[in-house]
């Protein structure tokens, strides 16, 4: 009776495979052994597709952030961009937390990362944000959403009532705080959204406005 046939080894299977791996058991445990033993293949084998681990890693990283929406700095206002781009930042990053702080270190030379970075850098600049301060805004939105992307603060807290009751009297109902996980965090997130925002649209008014109404017309 022949064997089955296993299916093709492709780059994309072993992108996915690896995110699978890096979802399940953290970023700590994917090696190419143990993501060959899951392809069902020799390790040698993933050399014909990436020359390294850390190729692997990039095109993993990339993977995410593909999903990741920047179309709102060619078409919209950039306040309403960036408040888009976050927001979709964050759930690209929090569907794979695990391979965030392989993603913290920088685009590299991965080409979804570097269009991101484009797309964000370009839509400010357009707007008429000086080039070093729209250098700053996509460093600080990017520390915001990952940061934010690496654990859940509400699950930081065990439930516990004892615990607090004995000791931390002003946290008498943290244990409370995991069962509502998703609005702790995601209301977390917005409030320090519309305060990041809300500053950079004063700075906008004090510096990027002023200039141009003193420029003369014509």
């Amino acid at each position: 009776m022949p064997r089955p046939r296993r299916p093709l080894l492709t780059r994309d299977r072993i992108v996915e495979t690896a995110l699978a791996l890096i979802d399940a058991d953290g970023l700590g445990a994917l090696s190419t052994r143990r993501l060959a033993a899951a392809l069902g293949v020799q390790g040698p084998s993933l050399y014909n597709h990436f020359a390294t681990k850390d190729e692997i890693l990039d095109a993993v990283a990339d993977t995410v952030t593909v999903a990741v929406d920047t179309s709102g700095f060619a078409s919209r206002d950039w306040l309403t961009a960036l408040r888009d781009w976050a927001w979709s930042y964050r759930r690209a990053l929090t569907a794979h937390p695990n391979i965030v702080p392989y993603l913290a270190q920088g685009p590299g030379r991965r080409p979804a990362a570097l269009a991101m970075a484009d797309a964000v850098y370009g839509g400010l600049v357009r707007a008429g944000w000086p080039p070093a301060r729209a250098t700053h805004i996509g460093a600080a939105l990017r520390y915001f959403v990952a940061g934010s992307a690496l654990g859940s603060f509400a699950r930081g807290f065990v439930e516990d009532p004892e615990l607090y009751a004995a000791h931390y009297p002003h946290l008498r109902q943290a244990h409370r705080l995991a069962e509502h996980q998703q609005s702790v965090d995601e209301g977390a997130f917005a409030l320090g959204l519309d305060a990041l925002l809300h500053g950079l649209a004063a700075e906008y008014t004090r510096t990027v406005d002023t200039v141009e109404s003193a420029r003369p017309n014509g």
